[in-house]
């Protein structure tokens, strides 16, 4: 499922890609696709990692972005490939964004990790490893979000659907029926809100990693 995500979205962008080289109107998919992109670039990556250093990290961000939300989708079709429901993905996911976010991280990401500038050496040798503890936490705290919450959706939904086998009678049936359609669509609304909750918290990561901190001011 996983492979055959990668390539819709190969075909999406690339199709969106040639449409461009015939003029500045996108045609298609890409329509529906471009304003997408366009919040993704001014709403989440510019303000969180700044405007000169965001364009390096955009590919990562589109690309998670978009992989997230259509595995999030695909788990809701009867197919039933809950693939982001699978620890193992969340994982990998989250372990991407951390070495990203490390080796990005510059002289004053470290410093202030370490040795935190303006604060009392005492205070420092406390601090330092708690905040080494948050930087391994981070990548941990992503990963359990969209597990958890992708996991614990599926499993209200299939538990609904099961009372329908065991009220065995129209009204129990019908009233569990309606309930389980009505959870469906809030699950849509959490496929792609955990996709753009991965997506706000890595560009946001990356943001802490790049920043320039004035010491003087």
């Amino acid at each position: 499922m996983i492979f055959i995500t990668g390539l819709l979205m190969w075909l999406a962008f690339v199709g969106m890609a040639k449409s461009f080289k015939k003029g500045p109107i996108v045609t298609g998919a890409g329509r529906f696709l471009e304003p997408i992109i366009l919040y993704i670039r001014d709403e989440i990556a510019i303000p969180n990692i700044g405007e000169k250093r965001y364009r390096k990290y955009m590919p990562y961000l589109l690309t998670v972005f978009f992989f997230v939300w259509f595995l999030n989708l695909f788990g809701l079709t009867p197919l039933g490939v809950n693939v982001t429901g699978n620890i193992a993905v969340t994982f990998a996911l989250a372990i991407i964004t951390f070495l990203i976010t490390q080796f990005s991280g510059n002289k004053n990401y470290w410093k202030h990790i370490f040795w935190m500038p303006g604060v009392p050496v005492p205070m420092k040798i406390i601090l330092a490893p708690i905040e080494l503890l948050g930087v391994i936490i981070k990548p941990f705290a992503l990963m359990i979000r969209l597990y958890a919450n992708i996991m614990a959706g599926h499993i209200v939904l299939m538990s609904l659907i099961g009372l329908i086998f065991v009220f065995q009678n129209w009204i129990g049936s019908s009233l569990t029926f309606v309930l389980s359609f009505a959870i469906s669509l809030i699950e849509l609304l959490v496929a792609l809100l955990q996709a753009y909750i991965f997506t706000m918290l890595s560009a946001l990561y990356f943001g802490f990693a790049v920043e320039e901190h004035d010491e003087a001011h």
